[in-house]
């Protein structure tokens, strides 16, 4: 099947699923396109002020996270946007301060990082999964705010997202994994674990919330049944949440390229790869 094909049938699912009018690729590409002209910008203005910029991407496994930061940081520079998957942690990080191993992480002048799963790890999958006490895991819902409330006045511009996905989608976006050999990288023992803990999480979400959606580092719900729609609505909100200008710069031009003098084209014999397309 054609990467095309895959295209439609996703957003076919996508649209029954969402019961929304279908979003066609022409418009999501044309909109998409406007929106990373938007975030190369944004990139030229974090660099130009010196500005600090965190996001974290929270939510259900299938949730969208993933197809999100892609589709923010594909037409940007990885020096400026930075994007942070932790593994499971080690013996050594297991024995630290909890919130040690993500401090090395977080971004400098001139840096946009953004986590994929962050520290709010410890009040989702850590605490569902019985991976943390119960008393860790409160502990780390009155510690999380003083944190971050620190982080937002050393100047870090901290944005949280939520990816809310109903449990029809889930169920169809997994399953999808296990049919799927490109896919099946995705699908982890431990999401199949999570998988039947629906309302577990959904406890661990709201208490999370409760404790945790802050005057100075709140939390942003976005609906991701039609990740299309999901991904535009987040790098627009994301751009409104930064005021950015178009950073000075000078006018590019190419310069003449240099005579070749005295070079002959070599007559070494190259290996070139086959051509099968």
């Amino acid at each position: 099947m054609s990467r095309s094909s895959d295209k439609k049938q996703d957003k076919k699912k996508d649209k029954k699923s969402s019961g929304t009018k279908e979003l066609k690729n022409k418009d999501y590409d044309r909109e998409l396109k406007k929106l990373h002209v938007e975030l190369v910008k944004l990139q030229e203005w974090v660099k130009h002020k010196g500005l600090k910029v965190c996001i974290l991407f929270e939510g259900r496994d299938g949730a969208g996270k993933g197809g999100t930061i892609k589709a923010i940081t594909e037409r940007v520079s990885p020096r400026v946007f930075r994007v942070i998957a932790l593994p499971a942690p080690t013996e050594r990080e297991k024995s630290q301060m909890y919130l040690q191993r993500y401090v090395p992480h977080l971004p400098a002048a001139g840096e946009i990082v953004i986590f994929d799963r962050s520290w709010y790890n410890r009040a989702g999958v850590e605490r569902v999964m019985d991976f943390c006490s119960d008393d860790q895991a409160q502990r780390f819902l009155k510690i999380a705010p003083l944190v971050e409330k620190a982080m937002v006045e050393s100047g870090i511009i901290l944005l949280k997202y939520w990816m809310e996905v109903s449990s029809e989608e889930q169920t169809r976006r997994l399953e999808s994994r296990i049919e799927d050999g490109r896919k099946l990288w995705k699908l982890s023992p431990m999401d199949l674990k999570s998988y039947s803990r629906w309302y577990d999480y959904s406890r661990a979400r709201d208490e999370m919330f409760a404790a945790t959606d802050t005057a100075w580092a709140p939390w942003y719900v976005v609906p991701s049944d039609d990740k299309q729609r999901a991904r535009l609505n987040c790098i627009r909100h994301l751009l409104d949440q930064i005021p950015y200008k178009k950073a000075p710069r000078e006018k590019i031009r190419l310069p003449k390229r240099q005579k070749p003098g005295n070079y002959r084209e070599s007559n070494y014999p190259f290996k070139f790869i086959k051509e099968a397309f």
